[in-house]
């Protein structure tokens, strides 16, 4: 479903502020490797989100570490977030009911 790496991404980014490699990762260990998304997929949407005001990106150096931008999620950000997951709760609900997974 379109949209659905934003959800994704917002989801776990109401955990914790992540790097972008770090939410890659967590997509596709947390999906058992059902779900990857290259970077060239994955930054647009992070910078695309930063745009609209639902997150907010800072660089952090740590010695001996390499230079990361973490991804935090904005109150407008958590507000979407819920509104992000109560749309795909009554996507897939309907869905279900059209292909019988669930009976009304």
């Amino acid at each position: 479903k379109k949209g659905s790496l934003e959800l994704i991404a917002l989801s776990i980014l109401s955990e914790r502020p992540r790097h972008g490699y770090d939410i890659g990762r967590l997509i596709e260990t947390r999906s058992q490797g059902r779900l990857q998304f290259r970077v060239t997929t994955l930054y647009p949407v992070l910078y695309r989100m930063e745009n609209q005001g639902w997150i907010k990106s800072r660089w952090v150096e740590r010695a001996g570490e390499q230079r990361r931008n973490y991804y935090r999620l904005t109150p407008r950000g958590e507000r979407v977030l819920v509104e992000q997951r109560e749309r795909w709760r009554a996507f897939t609900a309907t869905v279900n009911l059209v292909i019988g997974e669930e009976h009304a």
